[in-house]
């Protein structure tokens, strides 16, 4: 009796063990892109012409599992050639498929559609990117968008998150607003700073209830370095370029430049208030030199009076500007409508080449 009391605990121990590490089955996810040229109101003051995938910026939601496969059809509805390079995927025997022009791939001429076949070999907060003239697509045209590839074996701490909040910062040169194949080079000016595509007051606040474990992924999406801070707080940082550290730490400001991840995780602690969240760089909290601006948004406890004096008293919230509502929406490609722009008018074009 007592041997098979001895060889029951560890027993039980195995098979709980074995039902925890047991993969779940990859799926293969299709999904269709299109590369569009649009006019998106950035600022009350700044209208910009950019290359948006799906008509956004940032990019709709790419959410998926580590494993996965992922097949995305890509069409060009633009005068120009682009490509889509997958920031941080490893491409594990599908180099063909990392969005480089003239290294992996033609550039993706006006009109046509290339197919991307790749796995998720790679977890935790990616992007992605196209890779032809980057210096202005990304830079400052607004080509870009989130990748999020869920671990499979994710650590304790994310296992509490229930409030996903992504924040892609750029910056934006108002002189070369409406002009493509202009821009971003050591000759010119940015002027405006941007999180998720818009600048204050057309960013959003963040709405929070006393007790959610926040988790707030943050990309350097342009060509500055950002200092993010979050007053009322402190946060763990728990992850790097989508990978989880080996000894994460405790902070209320964190520094990250182009390319760069982070992950931060905070509780949600007080009864009610309101708390800014802003760049602590601090020309990005401009407007054409003008304060406030950039990436300015604000935590709002739920409950807290609506101040007749607090600047977003008649804010017309959006639940999905961070794509919080997205990522509760299972895998696949998530559009956010009201990121998209509009068609513009007319298209004007500079005099640079288009490689690829």
């Amino acid at each position: 009796m007592r041997m098979s009391r001895i060889l029951f605990v560890p027993l039980v121990a195995l098979l709980t063990w074995l039902m925890a590490g047991t993969p779940v089955q990859a799926q293969t996810l299709e999904m269709n892109m299109t590369i569009d040229e649009v006019e998106l109101a950035v600022a009350p003051d700044l209208k910009y012409k950019v290359f948006a995938f799906n008509g956004q910026v940032p990019g709709p939601l790419i959410h998926a599992r580590e494993g996965d496969d992922l097949v995305i059809n890509v069409k060009n509805n633009t005068s120009l050639s682009h490509t889509i390079h997958w920031h941080g995927f490893h491409q594990t025997n599908s180099w063909r498929m990392d969005g480089v022009p003239d290294i992996t791939q033609p550039g993706i001429k006006p009109g046509e559609t290339f197919t991307y076949k790749f796995k998720a070999d790679r977890p935790g907060t990616l992007w992605y990117h196209c890779h032809v003239n980057v210096n202005e697509h990304v830079g400052i045209r607004g080509m870009w968008g989130p990748a999020i590839i869920d671990p499979a074996n994710p650590t304790d701490l994310e296992k509490k998150v229930n409030r996903e909040v992504l924040m892609m910062f750029s910056t934006w040169e108002s002189a070369n607003a409406e002009k493509y194949g202009t821009g971003s080079t050591p000759y010119d000016v940015e002027d405006y700073f941007s999180v998720n595509g818009r600048s204050f007051p057309y960013t959003q606040p963040i709405r929070l209830k006393t007790g959610d474990v926040v988790r707030v992924r943050v990309f350097g999406a342009g060509g500055a370095i950002h200092s993010m801070h979050i007053h009322g707080h402190d946060w763990t940082v728990t992850h790097k370029d989508g990978l989880p550290l080996a000894s994460p730490y405790m902070s209320e400001t964190v520094l990250f430049g182009p390319g760069e991840r982070y992950d931060l995780i905070y509780n949600a602690n007080h009864k009610e208030g309101r708390f800014i969240f802003h760049d602590h760089v601090d020309k990005h909290v401009t407007a054409r030199g003008k304060h406030p601006g950039g990436p300015i948004t604000v935590q709002e406890y739920e409950g807290t009076p609506m101040d007749d004096w607090y600047v977003w008293k008649n804010k017309d919230f959006d639940p999905d500007f961070f794509y919080t509502e997205s990522m509760k929406k299972g895998y696949g490609l998530f559009e956010q409508p009201k990121l998209r722009g509009t068609k513009p008018a007319t298209q004007e074009r500079g005099h640079r080449s288009n490689a690829g």
